[in-house]
């Protein structure tokens, strides 16, 4: 006997974390910014800025390609 919840795989973002760039999520996830708001994935892979300078956080928006050098 098998229970009725386990039939279902529960479903998570593969994470690939892209040197000097953002994490890279694949699959369905929720993104928790410093204020504690939740961002839903909307996309087959979004990417999450990790340098804490972009215009469109909690999502990458390229700002760490000038931050470089």
């Amino acid at each position: 006997m098998t229970d009725a919840g386990s039939d279902q795989a529960e479903e998570h973002a593969d994470v690939v974390l892209c040197p000097d760039g953002p994490m890279l999520l694949r699959g369905k996830a929720v993104v928790q910014d410093e204020d504690g708001v939740r961002h839903h994935t909307t996309r087959p892979v979004s990417a999450v800025c990790r340098c804490g300078r972009s215009a469109s956080a909690p999502w990458c928006d390229g700002t760490h390609k000038l931050l470089r050098g």
